[in-house]
């Protein structure tokens, strides 16, 4: 956070005039500052000075300068001001909300000290200190003040946390005591936190820490349980003065600090959880800070001064302008104002959890906020100023919000619903939906408050696209679920969250009541619907009604209107509610009844007086009606009498309106005379009591107030005289026996005996209330009170008088008791026998008359029966030993057992009439084996049988019948039952009844008439399956005739006939279906078919567009053609295809002709444009002459094929005179030829040859030749006859052509020198005596033949006679006659010697004879030695040639030994021939090398001739290279350093054969070790170790052996990342070299190194670090560390030279003196030629040793 200095309000003075306290209102509003003088100046947000008012001593005597004020605070409403004052006071001045309103003081709150500090954190709750130590409690509403904690040191500072639930005090001893009054959950402690080691007057309570400061001028930083987090000492700043005050940012994220000149800011770093000190904001001049106050959002922050000057300061971390019209002020990372800078309005977005804010924006129409913390959303209405802060894990951006709704932002992600209400902190709900349309969510929160309804919050929304919930909000559960039929695409709950209405995708509207979960479809074709605004009234379309309801409650009552077009929307404003709607191109608005609309809306906010305003307003209607009584029935619910009284005046029910006007009046007069509300009076309530017919209610109401009268009077009134005389009793009151007196009169004044003789039964007097009840025709009740009374038994008239009403009463039990009591037993029991008291009668008779007990149980039995109550009287027959009726009255009452164990013993005569019942009982229970067994002792079989067929249990059936009937018999009754079943219809049960007797076919029979044919075909398969086939087809006929299509359809194509299926539907015009079936059963073709006798059927156009839809319209045309149906073909092309129509004539032609009608067809080609083929129709006819005609007319092309027809006519009859003519005026006298030559006509042939076809003349010729000689069989002898014979005759071309003719049959050689002779008699004449040409070709003709007979001499000399001197050289080559060649190339064409000697060189390498072509053609030679591989002949062949020739070679033959493994023998070749600077050779040296240092067994001194040998041919590379175009090039500096390489390594072979060389062989493997880019560094860290091991070095052989172990790992791994480079930091070892392909040491050797390392590591007696010289640096490294001087390397050892060097000539070559002169002293004792090698090596290399002599020094 960054103070930027803003402006000054109040102007420095130049004395001491100190700002002693200063404090912002909490609404931002209002500043206040107190000067020296205790004046408060009041100013406004921006700094302009609006008002101030002067504080007052305690005891105006002191005079106004006896205090200074210390402590001020406002109120949390920000209209009231605290003033703590040194004169033991604090006064509260009430300011106002507006400037310049009057000041007054409304509390003041005197102390025993000086006040010191004060804090206003809470409404009511002042908070100050005290200079005696105390921190006390002020409390605004009750004026008086109490101590919180008292210490008994000086208060110096107090301050509050940012929610204002917790104080901390400093104390004059350094003391720092923290209170809560609420500690939010936190669990810290109260009491003393801390001891700070001087004052705490700067004290801030910051949100992760207390800070603190005072003179000794550090600043400390402390946790919440006071230990210290970070401390701040500027104690040894000289510029550095006490600190005098601090404030912590309301955030809690900042603190400022004052001192001398200077605001220190410190920081607190989320992401670090430190305090970070800014930059301090210094001004010279200010003097020591005495007060600063922070402005409550954070954004401003004002310092008071010694000298009375107050600055004021700007607070931010950064500023944006969001969209141009909001400003972004971040005064905090947890803190954000948001500014619109249009209306200059603010908003304070802050994390309440102190989250960093990281982004905000104003969505939704610009009135919305919403912003991201790493771990809370925040959000925001910027109209109504509420904010949110919700727990909230990010996802990425992924959140979609919808602030349709004003109360509540809905935020969708990832199918997941969560609401957020504004300005509460806590989600709303969350749900789970997939349908984030707002039309398909509905939320209601608190939009119409009810009366005892605190909190309503619903939400409707869908679980799929059929399924609502409605979820309540508060409680987070489920109180409703709708699964519809439909898919929903609109729902909305009303303002009061209890209806829920929705529209699904066919345009029902339906309404549901949450609280009765009760659905009603109340529209259809609902084309709009809404609420209406503030109220429960609905408006909806449906097409062209406007419906209204303005009660939802009664859905059924719709108020409808007709309208012309939409519904687009609804507006309420201005007392009226309007419906909008388009009609055409205007708007039209539909007023609704604003009256129904507020009576709805007053009854549920509760104003009933307006509800009975608007009521009085309208007709009365059944509405109306409704509505009235719903006002009645609330306004008797919260005691609004008055508009009960009006409301059911308004229904007409008069007794309840006099009734309240009444209780009315009582309630007035109480309110007149006492005041308050008179429905509260005793009086008012009683009567609401009795109007709601709750008498009980009323008396206790009367009796709580002891108006005992009135609770009687209002019995009495009621007539209820029985709770008048409770009342009267419970409360001892006088009149009691007037009331029973009165009651008794009233009872016998209106005829009630019965009530009057119950109240002389209570009174105890018996006999008038016997007298009563006979006189209420009641002899029962007398009776009952004689019986219970024994004094009146004693009177015997009494009873008699009784006994006669009771019998004439036909009361004779009664009287039995009464004659039973009087001891009378025949009486009694005769009166019990006629009123049916049987068990009286019993009792009486087992002791008065037992002979009676037999028929009185009879009787008693039949009584009961009479009664309908069998089951009892069973017990009585059984008693009575009346069987017969016993076992009726068990069947009748359906005792079953009872009656089965009865009829058991009973006999069988008398048993079987009443088996059969209890039979069938058992056998409707489906108990059928009893059933059974009942019916075969009632001898009944038969009916088991039936009951068993009945119930379809056929077997069981089966089996009785066959037990006891014949099987005929058997069948004849399954038949019969069959029968008689398939008469009532129950053709299964027949069906089965067939089956079980064997008569399937009578069970198919049944189906077939009656037309069950399912079942029919059912039972042939599976009874007759062979006639499956034909019963399907019988059943498609009959189903057919009787026009059933679609069965006969099934049952055709069961039958496999879709032909008849197809027949059928074209026989009843069905062509759709006919095509269906054929289509889909009949192959590939029959839908065609079908289609096409369709269309034939329909014909014309319609055809035509049948064939078109169905895309058959060519194949039908085609069909039609085939089908000979030509006049519909020509139909459909002419309508349709008219290119078709020649076709169509064309087939039409061909069916003429077919047909014989040959004019007729002649007719149809030539329209067809085919007259050739009605040429070729009667050419075939051979009626030539109309061939002819036609010909002639329309194909002249035809006519010689007419003529041609005809000679072959005239051929077959022999005529060839006139065949001959014909042919020729046909032009065809080939086709005479042919003829002549078939018949064998020669003469005739040459003749028409020689004639006509002049050409042809030679081939007939030779044809009648080669017929002479197979006619002849003289073969060749025959040809060389014919030939002579025409050189004879002069004809030297003929006989030439004759002897050429002469062919080799493969026979013996002298046939052979026969083909010779006459080849050469062809050549010879031809020179001689034919044309040069002929000749020519002749001889070219001859030549290859002779070739190819082996005389190639003869040929070459032909050749020559006609100079054809190339044929002839080519001639003598393939002879092999090379020396006849040159000679004639030689000296008839010398251009020819070339090409002869180049034949000669592919001659000789195609045979091989590579020693003859090295005479010829080197190159070619060397190239062919390489081909067969004799690499040595090649190699020594190319020494005797050039330079160049021969390195060419040597690389081959080096490539091909490298690609053999060969490298040592490749390296032998360039120790002979030397190593040329070609950079084409590179790679070869380069792999030479690779091969070298990578192979096994160099690391001895046996090895040092191949290390000799690789050095060598480097040094002799480097030296060429040095003269070539490659000199210092990157390819250059590589060898030179490979030459380098391969000495060190020449030199350690050395030096390992001699003993006293050892470390220098060491020292050499360690240097190498530089190098391990260029060799494998796993064999040079093991080369070195065991080196280094061998002579005692440890520490190093432990660091490069465990490198080198790591290196075999990371070959293994195939990667060099795990690494661990950090022992050989600092040193020229590189880090970055190629991982080996390979191991290059065996698996043993890295056995024996692991257990090495491990076992030294495990000792830890070595030091793991590379040892130092006198640089600092490893004692092998060439390059200084610490200075980055790079030492010349040894050439005896590698190491670096740091003194005793000697320099050889060549420059960058040196030597150390210890080493050299150790080596040179080795040579001279041990006489080692390598060693002397590897001197002369170096002489060469540095151009010479140097001049110095061995020394022992």
């Amino acid at each position: 956070m960054q103070l930027k200095h803003l402006r000054t309000l109040l102007s420095p003075q130049d004395g001491a005039a100190k700002v002693t306290c200063m404090a912002w209102s909490q609404n931002n509003a209002k500043f206040a500052v107190c000067t020296v003088d205790r004046v408060v100046l009041l100013y406004d947000e921006h700094g302009e000075r609006r008002d101030k008012f002067s504080t007052k001593p305690a005891d105006m005597k002191y005079g106004r300068k006896s205090y200074v004020v210390k402590g001020m605070a406002f109120s949390p409403d920000s209209t009231k001001i605290a003033i703590g004052q040194t004169d033991n006071i604090i006064y509260v001045y009430k300011i106002g909300e507006d400037w310049g309103d009057k000041k007054v003081i409304c509390n003041k709150f005197i102390q025993t000290s000086a006040v010191t500090c004060l804090q206003w954190p809470a409404e009511y709750i002042i908070v100050f200190g005290l200079a005696e130590g105390k921190v006390r409690l002020a409390n605004t509403k009750t004026n008086k003040s109490s101590t919180i904690y008292g210490t008994d040191s000086y208060v110096v500072s107090l301050t509050s946390n940012g929610s204002g639930k917790g104080i901390l005090s400093g104390h004059a001893d350094g003391t720092i005591v923290r209170y809560f009054f609420d500690d939010e959950g936190s669990g810290e402690s109260q009491g003393k936190l801390v001891s700070h080691p001087c004052p705490p007057y700067a004290l801030a309570w910051a949100s992760n820490s207390i800070v603190a400061a005072g003179c000794d001028r550090r600043i400390v930083a402390y946790g919440k349980e006071g230990h210290v987090l970070q401390t701040f000492d500027y104690s040894r700043d000289p510029q550095e003065h006490e600190f005098t005050t601090a404030a912590a940012s309301p955030g809690g994220q900042a603190v400022v600090l004052g001192s001398y000149d200077r605001l220190r800011v410190l920081n607190w770093s989320p992401r670090r959880s430190i305090w970070e000190e800014a930059k301090p904001k210094e001004i010279a001049n200010l003097y020591t800070v005495t007060a600063l106050a922070w402005k409550r959002d954070g954004s401003r922050l004002c310092a008071g001064t010694l000298c009375g000057g107050v600055e004021q300061f700007d607070c931010c971390l950064r500023r944006s302008i969001y969209k141009n019209k909001f400003e972004l002020t971040y005064v905090g990372p947890s803190q954000v104002i948001v500014k619109n800078l249009s209306s200059g309005t603010r908003v304070i977005l802050k994390s309440h959890y102190g989250y960093e804010v990281e982004e905000v924006k104003i969505l939704g129409k610009e009135r919305y906020l919403v912003a991201h913390t790493s771990d809370t959303l925040l959000l925001g209405d910027l109209n109504t100023n509420r904010l949110s802060e919700v727990a909230w894990q990010g996802s990425g951006g992924n959140e979609k919000y919808f602030f349709e709704n004003e109360n509540v932002c809905m935020i969708f992600n990832a199918g997941e619903l969560t609401l957020v209400e504004y300005g509460n902190n806590d989600i709303l709900g969350s749900v789970r939906t997939e349908f984030m349309n707002p039309h398909l969510i509905s939320v209601r929160i608190n939009e119409r408050r009810q009366r005892g309804m605190e909190e309503n919050k619903k939400l409707a929304y869908l679980i799929d696209i059929k399924t609502i919930a409605i979820v309540d909000l508060v409680g987070g559960y489920n109180i409703g679920t709708i699964s519809h039929d439909s898919r929903v695409d609109w729902l909305e709950l009303n303002e009061t969250g209890h209806k829920l209405l929705f529209r699904d995708r066919k345009l029902r509207l339906h309404l549901y009541d949450i609280e009765s979960s009760s659905k009603t479809m109340i529209l259809n074709f609902c084309s709009y619907v809404q609420w209406v605004p503030g109220s429960d009234v609905l408006v909806a379309q449906n097409r062209n009604s406007l419906c209204v309801w303005y009660n939802i409650e009664a859905p059924e009552r719709v108020t409808m209107s007709s309208i012309r077009g939409d519904v687009v929307s609804l507006e309420r404003g201005g007392g009226k509610t309007e419906v909008m709607v388009t009609e055409g191109v205007t708007t039209v608005a539909y007023t609704l009844d604003e009256g129904l609309i507020e009576f709805g809306t007053a009854i549920d906010d509760g104003n009933y007086t307006r509800a009975a305003a608007f009521l009085e307003t309208l007709e009365m209607t059944p509405e109306t009606e409704a509505m009235w009584k719903t006002l009645s029935k609330l306004a008797l619910e919260v005691r609004q009498l008055h508009i009960a009284e009006r409301c059911f005046s308004a229904l007409g029910h008069v007794a309840k309106a006099r009734f309240l006007h009444e209780t009315n009046e009582i309630a007035d007069q109480v309110s007149r005379e006492y005041g308050g509300e008179g429905t509260d009076f005793y009086q008012v309530r009683a009567r609401l009591a009795m109007l709601e017919k709750n008498y009980k209610l009323a008396e206790m109401i009367f009796l709580e107030q002891n108006a005992v009268e009135e609770a009687m009077a209002m019995y009495q009134e009621l007539h209820r005289w029985d709770e008048c005389i409770a009342v009267a009793e419970a409360k001892g009151h006088p009149a009691l026996e007037k009331l029973r007196r009165g009651y008794y009169q009233w009872l016998m004044d209106t005829q009630q005996e019965e009530r009057a003789g119950e109240l002389q039964e209570t009174q105890g007097d018996g006999l008038a209330a016997i007298s009563l009840y006979l006189k209420a025709g009641l002899p029962a009740k007398a009776a009952r009170l004689i019986l219970a009374r024994e004094e009146l038994l004693a009177n015997p008239e009494l009873v008699e008088h009784v006994t006669s009403a009771l019998v004439k009463g036909e009361l004779f039990e009664r009287a039995g008791d009464l004659f039973e009591k009087i001891r009378n037993p025949q009486r009694a029991l005769e009166c019990y026998c006629k009123g049916n008291a049987f068990m009286k009668a019993v009792e009486l008779a087992r002791m008065a008359f037992p002979a009676e007990v037999v028929r009185l149980e009879e009787g008693w039995g039949d009584h009961l029966v009479q009664q309908k109550q069998l089951d009892a009287a069973i017990n009585h027959y059984i008693e009575a030993r009346c069987s017969i009726k016993a076992i009726e009255a068990a069947v009748g009452a359906r005792q079953w057992k009872k009656a089965i164990y009865i009829l058991d013993l009973q006999d069988r005569a008398t048993a079987s009439k009443y088996y059969p019942r209890v039979a069938q009982h058992y056998a409707s229970l489906q108990e059928y084996e009893i059933a059974e067994e009942l019916y075969t002792k009632g001898d009944r079989t038969k009916d088991a049988i039936d009951m068993y067929t009945q119930a379809g249990r056929w077997e069981q059936a089966h089996k009785l019948a066959m037990k006891c009937m014949r099987p005929e018999d058997v069948s004849v009754l399954y038949i019969t039952q069959a029968q008689e079943m398939e008469k009532q219809g129950k053709y299964r049960e027949a069906e089965r009844l067939y089956v079980t007797v064997e008569e399937p076919d009578l069970a198919i029979t049944m189906f077939k008439k009656h037309k069950l044919y399912d079942d029919m075909i059912r039972l042939v398969g599976k009874h007759h399956p062979d006639l499956l086939s034909d019963t399907h087809l019988h059943l498609g006929k009959e189903l057919e005739a009787e026009g059933r299509l679609q069965e006969a359809e099934y049952h055709y194509l069961e039958a496999q006939e879709w032909k008849a299926t197809v027949n059928m539907y074209r026989s009843s015009g069905l062509w759709e279906e006919a095509y269906r079936v054929a289509k889909a059963h009949g192959g590939a073709n029959a839908h065609k078919h079908v289609a096409y006798l369709w269309a034939k059927g329909l014909g014309g156009e319609a055809a035509v567009r049948l064939l078109s839809k169905l895309g058959l319209l060519e194949a039908a045309i085609d069909h039609a053609a085939d089908n000979c149906s030509f006049d519909f073909a020509f139909e459909l092309a002419r309508l349709a295809l008219k290119h078709k129509t020649p076709e169509i004539h064309l087939r039409y032609a061909m069916y003429l002709e077919d047909e014989g009608k040959f004019e007729e067809a002649e007719a149809e080609f030539i329209r067809a444009g085919k007259p050739k083929e009605a040429v070729l129709m009667f050419v075939h006819n051979q009626d030539w002459e109309a061939a002819q005609r036609v010909a002639e007319a329309h194909d002249p092309d035809s006519v010689s094929e007419v003529l041609v027809g005809q000679a072959r006519g005239a051929l077959e009859e022999k005529d060839f005179q006139k065949a001959e003519g014909l042919l020729l005026r046909a032009q065809r006298p080939g086709l005479a030829l042919n003829y002549y030559k078939e018949a064998g006509l020669w003469s005739d042939a040459l003749r028409i040859c020689k004639d006509y076809v002049p050409g042809q003349l030679e081939a007939l010729q030779e044809e009648y030749e080669r017929e002479a000689t197979k006619k002849g069989a003289r073969g060749m002898e025959g040809l060389v006859e014919q030939a002579r014979q025409w050189e004879q005759a002069g004809e030297y071309s003929r006989a030439v052509d004759c002897y050429l003719k002469v062919r080799d049959s493969g026979g013996a050689s002298g046939a052979s020198n026969l083909v010779e002779k006459c080849w050469m008699k062809a050549a010879e004449l031809s020179i001689k005596f034919l044309p040069p040409q002929r000749s020519l070709e002749v001889v070219r003709a001859v030549g290859p033949q002779l070739i190819g007979i082996g005389k190639h001499n003869a040929a070459a000399e032909l050749y020559l006679n006609l100079d054809l001197v190339k044929e002839a050289i080519d001639a003598f080559m393939e002879g092999e006659e090379w020396n006849k060649a040159k000679r004639v190339a030689k000296e008839l064409d010398p251009r020819y010697e070339d090409y002869v000697d180049q034949q000669y060189k592919e001659f000789l390498k195609n045979q091989g004879k590579v020693d003859s072509l090295v005479g010829v053609d080197v190159v070619a030679a060397l190239d062919l030695y390489v081909e067969q591989g004799q690499w040595d002949k090649c190699i020594d062949t190319a020494t005797k040639q050039n330079y160049k020739i021969l390195h060419k070679y040597v690389a081959l033959y080096s490539t091909h030994l490298i690609r053999e493994g060969g490298c040592a023998q490749a390296l032998a070749l360039y120790v002979q021939h030397g190593a040329p600077a070609n950079p084409q050779n590179f790679n070869i040296y380069k792999r030479i090398f690779t091969d070298m240092v990578s192979s096994p067994g160099t690391n001895s001194a046996e090895a040092y001739h191949s290390w000799a040998d690789l050095r060598d041919v480097l040094f002799n590379l480097c030296e060429n290279l040095v003269k070539s175009s490659e000199a210092n090039s990157a390819a250059h500096e590589e060898f030179e350093t490979m030459l380098l390489i391969a000495h060190y390594y020449a030199t350690r072979s050395a030096a390992q054969s001699i003993k006293q060389l050892e470390t220098v062989a060491a020292r050499l493997s360690v240097s190498l070790l530089r190098h391990t880019q260029l060799i494998p560094a796993d064999k040079a860290f093991y080369e070195a170790g065991t080196a280094a091991k061998a002579v005692g070095w440890e520490n190093m052989a432990f660091i490069f052996l465990n490198r080198f172990l790591d290196l075999t790992d990371a070959i293994e791994e195939g990667t060099l990342d795990a690494l661990d480079h950090s022992d050989f930091q600092d040193t020229d070892i590189p880090f970055e070299v190629p991982l080996p392909a390979k191991q290059h040491v065996p698996e043993a050797q890295r056995e024996e190194v692991r257990d090495w390392v491990l076992t030294v590591s495990m000792d830890q007696r070595l030091e793991q670090v590379l040892p130092r010289d006198e640089r600092g640096a490893y004692e092998a490294s060439l390059v200084a560390a610490s200075t980055g001087v790079r030492a010349l390397p040894c050439l005896i050892t590698g190491y670096p030279i740091l003194r005793n060097k000697i320099e050889f000539k060549q420059p960058g070559k040196a030597a150390n003196k210890d080493n050299w002169n150790k080596f040179l002293m080795a040579i001279k004792t041990s006489h080692s030629p390598v060693c002397q090698d590897v001197l002369k090596f170096i002489s060469q290399w540095c151009g010479g040793l140097p001049s110095t002599s061995f020394s022992f020094q």
